[in-house]
């Protein structure tokens, strides 16, 4: 860990713009540290993302791990999910494990916020000494330069973008539905563990859901699955012309009116 008195932190969340970030600071800040807070309920594909930066970076990436995991604090929870409303995954898995990282030194935390969307605000640290820097506003970066970035460093964009239009854990409140369909084609395995996770309270009824008012059992029904495919495409192309088999970050930050919540994401994860 840095001994300097004034410490520049990168977060990144494996996805495109914290990636593009750091590519972007590499040579502007030589002392610049590169971390992850590695919920250990990540896509594969996160992983892989984060291998290859970190051999462009020629820099460790420092996997932060949480002091219990998920699982153990959904148990203390009794069974009740993580929300938009009640974001303790994101509190205790990836913003404490930083915190605990940075400790009280100064830190300045540059965040992938980009010029073409002053409008996001963020869920991120709140601790006085933890400063937030955003370069890309400050340089006037937007979209396409970020895809210009990633494409000329030669990382590219990661594989779960082809069906997914966010980084975060696999089972990700702010997912939209068809990105729960595709979850459930790319990964069987953690769509069943996420549907596994739900349950109904016997006493008072009270159904703990990713989704408000649905179930992942339900969701995923042939039916269901044709309708939300049907209205979501039938929505884009209307907006953007897109057909069913367009990749998610094609649509991503159209203001398409699709995404959760999208102004007010947790930023330590989803930039």
């Amino acid at each position: 860990m840095s001994s300097q008195s004034v410490r520049h932190v990168v977060s990144l969340s494996g996805g495109k713009d914290s990636t593009a970030l750091a590519i972007y600071l590499r040579d502007r800040i030589p002392e610049l540290e590169y971390v992850f807070c590695d919920t250990g309920e990540e896509l594969p594909e996160t992983y892989e993302y984060l291998d290859k930066l970190e051999v462009f970076l020629g820099k460790e990436i420092k996997r932060l791990k949480p002091r219990k995991s998920f699982y153990s604090m959904l148990q203390e929870r009794g069974g009740f999910l993580p929300s938009a409303q009640a974001r303790w995954c994101t509190q205790y898995l990836k913003i404490k494990p930083f915190e605990e990282y940075v400790g009280d030194t100064t830190c300045y935390n540059y965040i992938g916020v980009r010029a073409d969307e002053l409008y996001r605000k963020g869920y991120i640290s709140t601790k006085p000494n933890i400063v937030a820097k955003y370069p890309f506003i400050e340089d006037g970066i937007t979209k396409p330069d970020v895809m210009r970035i990633l494409e000329e460093s030669g990382i590219g964009l990661p594989e779960y973008y082809e069906w997914r239009s966010r980084s975060g854990c696999y089972f990700c409140f702010f997912q939209r539905r068809i990105e729960w369909i595709g979850l459930s084609r790319e990964h069987p395995e953690l769509f069943d563990k996420a549907m596994k996770m739900e349950k109904e309270n016997p006493e008072t009824g009270e159904k703990y859901t990713w989704i408000a008012g649905e179930s992942l059992e339900e969701l995923i029904r042939p039916e269901r699955v044709k309708e939300i495919e049907a209205k979501f495409y039938g929505q884009e192309a209307s907006r953007n012309g897109a057909l069913p088999d367009t990749p998610l970050t094609r649509l991503c930050g159209k203001n398409c009116g699709n995404c959760v919540d999208e102004n007010n994401s947790c930023l330590i994860c989803h930039l």
